[in-house]
């Protein structure tokens, strides 16, 4: 596992959305992880929601079902699939700032519930949920081994988990390790990056069965081109942006330069992204 040199706690996490809430939702939107392009017609829009429905579908998801938002950002997979399946779902994000928003936004959505609670001390009953995913949650999480227990607690026997995460390659050079990988970790708030391997690991290690993974790499970098042309776009008429950058009250402004981080690391396979899909045996 990748680890940044400066140790990245759930209160790093936490300010990292809080401060950069604006700009994350006037650069991308309401759904805060990547887009998946199939065809590559696709509009960002399209593509967010085609990630969601990818998801849906490797779960199985089903007409009232409880289900589990693990960080669950601005509720808006949480309120998609509760639209389009029925079902009931419980979102919780770490950041205060997330969570008043998404409350807002599921005002006329009964189906779905926000909680702000660090998901490695959820407090939620045993064998409760019948489904549960995290998009791009995981990397943020201190403890992965935690992340995966706490899951497979509040699963029913039979429940399936879907994990979106940022992957590292199974065998970084230094090179994409001193330059790519670690400054993305550090900047970007992420306790740690998993490789594939890793993560099948510490789903069976608390108790699943992986049933499936699929890398996603070049289906969903384009997500980030986008978002530095975005963002140059802001920067070049924008004021408050410059100020922001200029800010060294700021403390997540560095978050800037792992945009061409992450572009590149893409590019070069150092980084990965990938869909995990295990099940709570029944038995």
């Amino acid at each position: 596992m990748i680890v940044p040199k400066k140790v990245q706690t759930a209160a790093a996490v936490a300010r990292h959305y809080d401060e950069l809430d604006p700009f994350y939702r006037e650069v991308w939107g309401e759904h805060v992880h990547h887009g998946l392009w199939r065809t590559g017609r696709e509009s960002p829009r399209e593509a967010v929601e085609a990630l969601i429905d990818h998801l849906a579908e490797r779960l199985g998801l089903q007409h009232g079902q409880k289900a589990c938002d693990i960080g669950c950002g601005y509720g808006g997979t949480a309120r998609r699939l509760a639209e389009r399946f029925g079902a009931h779902v419980t979102g919780l994000t770490i950041s205060s700032v997330q969570a008043a928003r998404a409350q807002a936004l599921a005002v006329n959505h009964p189906e779905v519930e926000i909680l702000c609670r660090d998901w490695l001390q959820n407090g939620l009953p045993d064998t409760s949920f019948d489904r549960a995913w995290s998009i791009e949650s995981s990397e943020h999480m201190e403890d992965k081994s935690r992340f995966f227990a706490e899951a497979f607690r509040v699963l029913r026997p039979g429940g399936r988990l879907g994990v979106y995460a940022w992957l590292s390659r199974e065998t970084p050079s230094m090179w994409e390790i001193r330059h790519l990988l670690e400054p993305i970790c550090r900047e970007g708030r992420l306790p740690g990056m998993g490789t594939e391997s890793e993560y099948r690991e510490w789903a069976q290690a608390a108790g699943f069965r992986v049933i499936g993974f699929k890398d996603l790499s070049r289906n969903v970098r384009r997500t980030w081109t986008i978002c530095a042309q975005r963002l140059a776009r802001k920067l070049a008429t924008r004021g408050d942006y410059r100020r922001f950058l200029l800010s060294a009250r700021a403390e997540n402004r560095v978050f800037a330069l792992t945009l061409p981080r992450l572009i590149l690391a893409y590019r070069t396979d150092a980084m990965r992204y990938g869909l995990l899909v295990a099940e709570k045996p029944a038995h």
